[in-house]
């Protein structure tokens, strides 16, 4: 045998080697296909499972939402009612507190005789101004109770058609009025 002919042999053994390692390798690998495609055969079951799950979640959020906006839109007027409360407040505020600068500017500007008797005036206008607003705070809690009792009855009322809608909804869902495909 000369040394081509070994050099050949020692190919040839090394191409067998190669061949062995090349097929575990590529055995290896279809078993590791054959795993994903069972993998992908179950996954529309796993799917399908995961998409109820999520459309039942997304109706509930909306419904949800839609009951959350119905509250807000109920108590957006109480918010603008209690902003202009405020908003009167502040400027009764500022009016007696000017009147009382200018009160104060001329009763610095009079004698002492004088200014005790306008003192008194302007003690009995503080006070009746006190009065007036103490009264008029007073109205206004009465008139808040009777419409937070409006706003209490409304609220019930529409918790009660909220409640008949969804029931409404069951009884069409059992009787087979809806079909998966109309959500």
């Amino acid at each position: 045998m000369t040394l081509a002919g070994a050099g050949i042999l020692l190919i040839g053994i090394a191409f067998l080697i190669l061949s062995i390692f090349l097929a575990k390798v590529l055995n290896h690998t279809a078993f590791i296909l054959q795993g994903v495609g069972t993998t992908i055969d179950r996954l529309p079951d796993q799917l399908d499972g995961v998409l109820d799950e999520t459309s039942g979640l997304i109706r509930n959020t909306n419904d949800t939402l839609s009951d959350v906006n119905e509250k807000l839109d109920t108590l957006t007027p109480l918010f603008h009612i209690i902003g202009d409360v405020g908003e009167s407040t502040r400027k009764v505020t500022s009016s007696v507190n000017d009147f009382t600068v200018s009160m104060k500017g001329k009763l610095e500007a009079t004698d002492e005789e004088t200014r005790n008797k306008k003192l008194g005036g302007l003690y009995g206008m503080s006070a009746l101004a006190v009065y007036s607003v103490d009264k008029g705070k007073s109205l206004k809690k009465r008139k808040s109770f009777s419409r937070m009792s409006t706003f209490h009855s409304e609220g019930e009322q529409r918790a009660f058609d909220i409640q008949r809608i969804k029931e409404e909804a069951k009884d069409s869902a059992k009787a087979g009025k809806y079909v998966a495909d109309d959500l």
